[in-house]
Parts: C-alpha cells; sequence; structure tokens
C-alpha cells in the first residue's frame, strides 16, 4: 500500500481566503515579507477577473513549525508557495492591512479602487456563488 504523498485540490478564491481568514492557513516564519507593487496587485485581480489561472498554491501539513506571528504551527497548513497571491487578494478583497518588518503598514487598496475590485470579482466564476461584498 501506497502512502500518498500529495493531494490536489480546487477551491474558490472565496473559500481560500475564508481558510486564511479561520486561521486554518498559516505563514512560516521562513517566508519573505510580501514584497508586491499596487500594479502586481491589480495584474492578479485583473486576471481572475479575465479567468486565466492564476498558479499553485502549496500547502505542507506539519504538526510543529515556528509561524512569522512567533507561535507553533501547531498542525495547521503552512504555505510553502504563494503567499504574495494570498496576501494581495487578502488586502484587495478584504482590505486587510499589510505591515511590514518595520510594523509599517505597507501596500493597501484606496477605497474607490477596493469597490471597483469587489464589483467586478463578484462577477468572476473564480468565486463561488455565495461569495458576498459589503
Amino acid at each position: 500500500m501506497l502512502n500518498e504523498k500529495y493531494s490536489v485540490s480546487q477551491y474558490s478564491v472565496n473559500t481560500i481566503l475564508g481558510f486564511v481568514e479561520a486561521g486554518d492557513i498559516a505563514i512560516p516564519e521562513i517566508q519573505r515579507p510580501f514584497v508586491w507593487k499596487r500594479t502586481q496587485v491589480r495584474d492578479l485581480i485583473d486576471s481572475l477577473y479575465s479567468g486565466y489561472p492564476a498558479g499553485y498554491l502549496i500547502v505542507w501539513q506539519n504538526p510543529s513549525v515556528k509561524l512569522k506571528d512567533g507561535k507553533s504551527s501547531s498542525g495547521k497548513k503552512i504555505l510553502i508557495d504563494g503567499q504574495q497571491r494570498v496576501t494581495a487578494l487578502m488586502t484587495a478583497i478584504l482590505g486587510k492591512k499589510i505591515i511590514d518588518d518595520d510594523y509599517k503598514e505597507g501596500i493597501m487598496v484606496g477605497v474607490s479602487e477596493a469597490i471597483f475590485i469587489k464589483s467586478r470579482l463578484k462577477q468572476s466564476s473564480c468565486f463561488s456563488d455565495d461569495f458576498s461584498v459589503d
């Protein structure tokens, strides 16, 4: 009997953001800080809206990995690849602030940009039918 080394699952953007907000996916200490510029965030959103693939996210289930906040992962899924994309989506769609290593706020989508992004993404198939925005 072979042990399963990996599995592939497909989730909507809404579901992935829900995992992050619920704390089911965490960023390990070894990850670099968020470095994307506004144009890269915009391009990701535009790609999703246009139906282009946005790449894979790679997560690893490990019982004890040190996280960015200094805590242990305690069996959470650890985001190995895709942090820049997930963080960009968190700020663009959910309005989460990004704090850099100096505890200064980084990239933040303006209110008018956020309203435009949310109205466009509500029409996109990358979100599940139950996706809602305020």
